[in-house]
């Protein structure tokens, strides 16, 4: 399994639910079977930054939870914009981007 650990930390997940891989490939089923980025991006052109704030705050733990390190540091620079109210464009773009690389590394481990 090569698995770009930039974005998917397997060791570090591993150690955080007491070493089972199916367990893990399990809850990165659940993660990527859900959906994440499109109700965000729905919530920031429709200028519902309170839901978008959830939303982002949602991803960026379940992300951190799984190890998912990328989307986790992105997810916590943009609820950091939303808090401080400056321009968020393109660290939602960087967010998008890493969660698309972080579902293709997840892909590799089936």
């Amino acid at each position: 399994m090569d698995i770009n650990h930039e974005y998917v930390n397997v060791q570090d997940a591993l150690k955080r639910i007491g070493g089972s891989m199916d367990l893990y490939k399990r809850l990165l089923k659940q993660f990527t079977g859900g959906d994440y980025i499109d109700p965000l991006e729905e919530a920031l052109s429709t200028g519902a930054t309170e839901e978008a704030g959830r939303l982002v705050h949602t991803l960026k733990g379940v992300a951190a939870n799984l190890s998912l390190t990328k989307v986790s540091s992105k997810a916590s620079e943009l609820e950091h914009c939303f808090k401080n109210n400056v321009d968020y464009s393109e660290v939602f773009t960087e967010l998008k981007s890493a969660y698309d690389v972080t579902m293709q590394e997840i892909a590799k481990m089936n």
